[in-house]
């Protein structure tokens, strides 16, 4: 996805790398990701960073931050020069003034992604990048309920949805058998 930005480095470009990367790793919802303050993606816990997420509900989660998401997180923070406002929004608007753009909204978010997907030649919305997370967590045999408080499920039957191992014909016990 990420070679769909062939042109320079441009802020724009930079932005929405990360923001991409952010929710492809983390499996975010667009709330979310909007909610994310510059601080909330310094988050050192047991020496491992982490995103402090503020989901549904009030609750937060704190999620370890990938090392490819962190490392364009931190190119677009040097780039926008905002990575000193602790409190600010992660991801922010890009025009005004960079040190008083306000956050992205969840409807820009999903215009970025339908942007880039479309330039891909599909378009999906966020929340397809959500699924498309999780799904690829499970297959690659990550615990059911660790994903469920990944993604900030209250009930495990909603995680479930995104489990399609058992779909697969190749995975049937059938083929487990042996005599």
């Amino acid at each position: 996805m990420f070679s769909v930005f062939c042109g320079g480095p441009s802020l724009k470009d930079q932005r929405d790398k990360a923001l991409l990367a952010t929710l492809l790793y983390h499996g975010l919802r667009r709330e979310e990701l909007c909610r994310l303050s510059v601080k909330d993606a310094q988050q050192m816990r047991r020496g491992v960073m982490h995103l402090r997420v503020q989901g549904k509900g009030g609750k937060t989660r704190y999620v370890p931050l990938h090392p490819a998401a962190g490392m364009l997180i931190a190119e677009y923070l040097e780039g926008a020069g905002h990575g000193a406002d602790a409190s600010g929004a992660l991801f922010r608007a890009l025009r005004g003034r960079r040190d008083q753009a306000p956050g992205l909204t969840p409807d820009a978010v999903y215009k970025i992604v339908r942007g880039h997907t479309a330039a891909l030649g599909f378009e999906v919305g966020a929340h397809a990048l959500r699924a498309t997370a999780a799904t690829n967590a499970l297959d690659h045999q990550a615990d059911i309920a660790k994903v469920q408080e990944w993604l900030g499920h209250a009930n495990i039957s909603t995680t479930r949805i995104y489990d399609r191992r058992q779909s697969r014909p190749e995975d049937s016990p059938t083929f487990k058998v042996r005599y």
